[in-house]
Protein backbone atom coordinates (compact mmCIF):
# COMPACT_ATOMS: atom_id res chain seq x y z
CA UNK A 1 0.00 0.00 0.00
CA UNK A 2 3.21 2.54 0.78
CA UNK A 3 4.65 1.62 -2.54
CA UNK A 4 1.24 2.36 -4.57
CA UNK A 5 1.24 6.15 -1.84
CA UNK A 6 4.35 6.55 -3.32
CA UNK A 7 4.14 6.46 -6.89
CA UNK A 8 0.57 8.15 -6.94
CA UNK A 9 2.40 10.74 -5.34
CA UNK A 10 4.93 11.20 -8.21
CA UNK A 11 2.67 10.91 -10.81
CA UNK A 12 0.97 14.09 -9.36
CA UNK A 13 3.84 15.80 -8.54
CA UNK A 14 6.26 14.89 -11.97
CA UNK A 15 4.12 17.08 -14.61
CA UNK A 16 4.41 20.38 -11.91
CA UNK A 17 7.45 19.62 -11.15
CA UNK A 18 9.31 19.15 -14.37
CA UNK A 19 7.11 22.42 -16.11
CA UNK A 20 8.63 24.61 -13.03
CA UNK A 21 11.30 23.47 -11.76
CA UNK A 22 13.28 21.76 -14.60
CA UNK A 23 15.16 24.12 -17.17
CA UNK A 24 16.98 22.93 -20.58
CA UNK A 25 15.48 21.00 -23.63
CA UNK A 26 14.55 17.40 -24.00
CA UNK A 27 17.01 15.06 -25.37
CA UNK A 28 14.36 14.17 -28.11
CA UNK A 29 15.93 10.67 -28.45
CA UNK A 30 14.47 7.27 -28.08
CA UNK A 31 15.35 3.74 -26.75
CA UNK A 32 15.24 2.26 -30.39
CA UNK A 33 18.01 5.06 -31.28
CA UNK A 34 20.02 4.46 -27.83
CA UNK A 35 20.19 0.64 -28.28
CA UNK A 36 22.39 1.40 -31.59
CA UNK A 37 24.93 2.77 -29.69
CA UNK A 38 28.13 1.15 -28.96
CA UNK A 39 27.52 -1.93 -26.73
CA UNK A 40 29.88 -0.46 -23.76
CA UNK A 41 28.48 3.33 -24.07
CA UNK A 42 26.16 4.91 -21.33
CA UNK A 43 23.73 5.40 -24.58
CA UNK A 44 23.21 1.54 -24.95
CA UNK A 45 22.82 1.01 -21.13
CA UNK A 46 20.68 3.72 -21.02
CA UNK A 47 18.48 1.94 -24.23
CA UNK A 48 19.17 -1.38 -22.52
CA UNK A 49 17.44 -0.26 -18.94
CA UNK A 50 14.40 1.91 -21.08
CA UNK A 51 13.23 -1.49 -22.99
CA UNK A 52 13.84 -4.03 -19.42
CA UNK A 53 11.19 -1.63 -17.96
CA UNK A 54 9.57 -0.70 -21.07
CA UNK A 55 10.23 3.12 -20.86
CA UNK A 56 11.04 6.08 -22.61
CA UNK A 57 12.97 9.07 -22.01
CA UNK A 58 10.14 11.43 -19.88
CA UNK A 59 11.73 14.73 -21.58
CA UNK A 60 13.43 17.02 -19.06
CA UNK A 61 14.07 14.29 -16.56
CA UNK A 62 16.57 12.49 -18.83
CA UNK A 63 19.15 12.34 -16.12
CA UNK A 64 16.89 10.35 -13.71
CA UNK A 65 17.13 7.26 -15.82
CA UNK A 66 21.48 8.02 -16.62
CA UNK A 67 21.74 8.35 -12.58
CA UNK A 68 19.76 4.45 -12.34
CA UNK A 69 21.91 3.00 -15.20
CA UNK A 70 25.76 4.44 -13.69
CA UNK A 71 24.14 3.14 -9.66
CA UNK A 72 22.62 0.29 -10.31
CA UNK A 73 19.24 0.85 -8.65
CA UNK A 74 16.43 -0.46 -10.09
CA UNK A 75 13.08 1.27 -9.71
CA UNK A 76 11.86 -0.55 -7.30
CA UNK A 77 10.12 2.73 -4.72
CA UNK A 78 13.20 1.97 -2.11
CA UNK A 79 15.68 1.97 -4.87
CA UNK A 80 14.14 5.14 -6.09
CA UNK A 81 14.54 6.97 -2.54
CA UNK A 82 17.78 4.75 -2.36
CA UNK A 83 19.44 6.92 -5.50
CA UNK A 84 17.78 10.18 -3.84
CA UNK A 85 20.38 9.59 -1.02
CA UNK A 86 23.03 8.75 -3.65
CA UNK A 87 22.42 11.89 -5.08
CA UNK A 88 22.23 13.76 -1.59
CA UNK A 89 25.16 12.61 -1.08
CA UNK A 90 26.59 13.49 -3.98
CA UNK A 91 25.66 17.30 -3.07
CA UNK A 92 22.71 17.66 -4.81
CA UNK A 93 19.90 19.64 -3.07
CA UNK A 94 16.28 20.35 -4.17
CA UNK A 95 12.92 20.47 -2.36
CA UNK A 96 11.75 17.37 -4.14
CA UNK A 97 15.01 15.65 -3.41
CA UNK A 98 14.54 16.65 0.41
CA UNK A 99 10.74 15.75 0.05
CA UNK A 100 11.65 12.00 -0.74
CA UNK A 101 13.97 11.10 1.24
CA UNK A 102 11.74 12.88 4.62
CA UNK A 103 8.42 10.61 2.90
CA UNK A 104 10.76 7.56 1.88
CA UNK A 105 12.44 7.39 5.14
CA UNK A 106 9.27 7.61 7.24
CA UNK A 107 7.71 5.46 4.97
CA UNK A 108 10.45 2.41 4.85
CA UNK A 109 12.43 2.85 8.01
CA UNK A 110 13.59 -0.54 7.58
CA UNK A 111 15.55 0.35 4.60
CA UNK A 112 17.56 2.68 6.34
CA UNK A 113 21.33 0.32 6.17
CA UNK A 114 20.40 0.61 2.56
CA UNK A 115 19.43 4.23 2.63
CA UNK A 116 22.75 4.72 4.53
CA UNK A 117 25.10 2.95 2.28
CA UNK A 118 23.78 4.57 -0.95
CA UNK A 119 24.20 7.94 1.00
CA UNK A 120 28.25 6.79 1.35
CA UNK A 121 28.00 5.83 -2.06
CA UNK A 122 27.16 9.69 -3.48
CA UNK A 123 30.18 10.94 -1.09
CA UNK A 124 32.60 9.10 -2.39
CA UNK A 125 31.50 10.01 -5.63
CA UNK A 126 32.73 13.00 -7.68
CA UNK A 127 29.86 15.38 -8.40
CA UNK A 128 27.54 13.95 -10.95
CA UNK A 129 24.32 15.70 -10.57
CA UNK A 130 24.59 18.47 -13.08
CA UNK A 131 26.13 16.70 -15.74
CA UNK A 132 25.44 16.64 -19.30
CA UNK A 133 24.69 13.17 -19.95
CA UNK A 134 23.44 13.80 -23.16
CA UNK A 135 26.86 14.51 -24.76
CA UNK A 136 28.60 11.57 -22.96
CA UNK A 137 26.04 8.79 -24.11
CA UNK A 138 28.94 7.48 -26.35
CA UNK A 139 31.28 6.98 -23.23
CA UNK A 140 31.75 3.94 -22.32
CA UNK A 141 30.08 3.33 -18.75
CA UNK A 142 32.58 1.89 -17.17
CA UNK A 143 34.84 5.04 -17.69
CA UNK A 144 32.32 7.03 -16.62
CA UNK A 145 31.77 4.64 -13.25
CA UNK A 146 35.68 4.87 -13.05
CA UNK A 147 36.29 8.35 -13.57
CA UNK A 148 33.41 9.71 -11.30
CA UNK A 149 33.93 6.98 -8.79
CA UNK A 150 30.66 5.38 -8.83
CA UNK A 151 31.06 1.99 -6.69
Amino acid sequence: MKDLLIEKMYELTKKPYTKFMKKGIPWNITSSELIVYNQDSLGFHLGCFLLKYNFEIQPKLEEHDVFHVLTNLEVTVTDEIAMQYFLLGNGKKSSYLIMVIIIGTLFYPTHLKKFKENYKRGKLAHRIFDLEFQKMLTIPITTIRNTFNIK
